[in-house]
């Protein structure tokens, strides 16, 4: 395979860098593209040259020239494209949060099994440099035992309000956290087992948008470890940064504090002191680079070289399970269970 042949469904803000990749990318070929607005069809298909595009996804993927389908649409609507992506033969690559009921990411795990398709979850910050440092320096032992974390995503209230259109079809826990729980499960190497769950709802109802301003969730590891994780989306937007993102795991002898607020640059100006994002995705000598664009990348190794992505449907499926629990915590007020996963499931995960 010379190419991976590429089709995106969803072309919002991450579907559009999504085209703009794939699109400069030696490995792959975006062959075609599936929105609900004509106008953002025209517009990437202009921009990059994709020869076909379609306001249906299904007529897209009766297509036989595509070896992996992107689903990029909004939060709570990545279930059944995901699942018409399998079932056309296709390997998927699904944005964060995988699903949003667990029910649903077990069923797309068995379709993925029963196919011989596999499924990458775009859990993307795995790949940032000093993430992934502390993955290693943690497995080594070198702060002794995990007993605790702490992981913060604030957002400023411009992302809930003007860059997402669609806050009050999800909460900040589904679009913030998913990226935090999958990072602590992968550094703890320990699955999360309960949540208890605390939230408030003040600025954004006033606003007309029915959605918590802020929510933080104790969840309980097997390993007996607890990570507090906390999201928002009311920052004023004078923050000098979109997202303020911190975390930590504090062990039995020492500690790893990551803080990406400034991420090695700030800047002043009449108008305005910013901390400009970089480590993720930015524009380098024409072509975009960073975590985001390698995680891109190794799911192209991945159908060309036959193998599984670096992030499962199961990692995702285990976030999403853990932030249902969170939220039926929410609504109870009480602890809750996070639901195992079937035995197949975790088998063939533990199998690699």
């Amino acid at each position: 395979m010379d190419r991976v042949r590429i089709g995106i469904i969803g072309l919002g803000t991450m579907g559009t860098q999504y085209a703009r990749i794939y699109s400069a990318h030696p490995l792959s070929e975006v062959v075609a593209v599936s929105a609900l607005k004509q106008e953002q069809i025209d517009k990437i298909r202009s921009e990059h040259g994709v020869a076909n595009g379609y306001t249906d996804y299904r007529k897209m993927l009766e297509r036989k020239d595509l070896d992996a389908v992107v689903v990029a649409t909004p939060d709570r609507y990545h279930f059944e494209p995901a699942r018409a992506v399998l079932e056309s033969g296709k390997h998927a690559l699904v944005e964060k949060p995988f699903t949003t009921r667990t029910a649903e990411a077990d069923e797309l795990i068995h379709i993925s099994q029963r196919t011989g398709k596999f499924i990458q979850v775009t859990f993307n910050h795995r790949w940032l440099s000093a993430y992934y440092q502390a993955k290693g320096t943690i497995s080594r032992g070198e702060i002794g035992t995990p007993l605790a974390g702490y992981a913060r995503k604030n957002d400023t209230i411009w992302v809930s309000t003007e860059h997402v259109t669609w806050a009050g079809e999800t909460t900040s826990a589904w679009f913030l956290s998913s990226h935090d729980i999958d990072l602590m499960r992968w550094w703890l190497e320990s699955e999360p087992v309960e949540a208890r769950a605390w939230g408030r709802k003040e600025v954004l109802v006033k606003m007309g948008i029915p959605t918590y301003d802020i929510i933080q969730a104790q969840v309980k590891f097997a390993s007996g470890a607890f990570v507090t994780f906390e999201s928002a989306w009311i920052y004023p937007n004078t923050f000098p940064s979109i997202v303020d993102s911190f975390m930590e795991v504090i062990g039995t002898a020492g500690h790893i504090h990551l803080d990406r607020k400034r991420e090695s640059v700030e800047v002043s100006t009449e108008k305005a002191f910013t901390y400009p994002k970089g480590f993720l995705n930015a524009e380098i000598f024409g072509r975009m680079r960073g975590a985001f664009p390698s995680c891109l990348e190794d799911f192209l190794f991945a159908v060309r070289d036959g193998r599984q992505p670096f992030v499962t449907a199961f990692d995702g499926r285990q976030v999403t399970a853990t932030l249902e629990a969170i939220h039926k915590s929410l609504e109870t007020g009480a602890g809750e269970r996070v639901l195992e996963p079937p035995q197949e499931s975790k088998a063939a995960h533990e199998r690699g």
